[in-house]
């Protein structure tokens, strides 16, 4: 059975009530639970929000049931997909006829095999939401170093030097990372577009 060892020692990190620990939870996980989030609620920012800091605080009520066997983003994603169905049902939406992107088995498998932008006419808002939709899901199954790099050069507009600088590595070895993590996320974005494409006879919502 594969173990998640940097997991599992961060957990152990939060059960002895390591203060570094918990910024580091907060940190590696509240932005991606966000998108995560922000793509299954119609672009509610403010219920985003909600639910990200919602699933934090319950993932750490519950840590000392976590075993590592899944990721630690994947176990929260579990938690977040609970809080959205509360507050779902809270604000008394239906979901019986809405389909999440990952719930077409091919989206699935492909989003599993591998370890943001909006808005004229009502045609084109859609094509821009939609897409929208699947890079956030794209960003959420890639490795956080590779999300990062590519939320702080092409969403917060940051430089080489300056994502060099965060990482502590130098020019070209940012330069390097950022490259491995366009093609990364290009391959993840491709195979959920022709995934979609398969689907285009079914509504699919956020």
């Amino acid at each position: 059975m594969t173990l998640y060892l940097d997991d599992k020692m961060l957990t152990k990190r939060l059960l002895a009530g390591d203060e570094s620990a918990f910024e580091r939870f907060f940190e590696d996980n509240y932005a991606r639970l966000y998108r995560f989030a922000l793509g299954r609620l119609q672009g509610d920012n403010q219920a985003a929000e909600d639910i990200a800091q919602a699933t934090l605080a319950k993932a750490l009520q519950k840590i000392a049931g976590y075993r590592a066997e899944s990721a630690m983003f994947t176990w929260l994603c579990a938690i977040c997909r609970n809080e959205m169905s509360d507050w779902l049902r809270k604000q008394g939406r239906q979901r019986e006829h809405i389909v999440l992107i990952e719930d077409h088995p091919e989206v699935a498998a492909a989003v599993d095999s591998i370890s943001m932008p909006v808005t004229d006419s009502p045609e084109t808002s859609y094509q821009r939401l939609e897409a929208s939709r699947l890079i956030q899901v794209a960003l959420d199954r890639l490795p956080p170093n590779y999300g990062d790099v590519l939320e702080w050069k092409y969403i917060e507009g940051f430089s080489v030097k300056e994502i060099a600088a965060k990482l502590n590595i130098g020019d070209e070895a940012a330069q390097s990372l950022i490259a491995l993590a366009k093609r990364a996320f290009a391959d993840v974005y491709t195979t959920l577009t022709k995934a979609m494409q398969t689907h285009s006879g079914v509504t699919v919502r956020s």
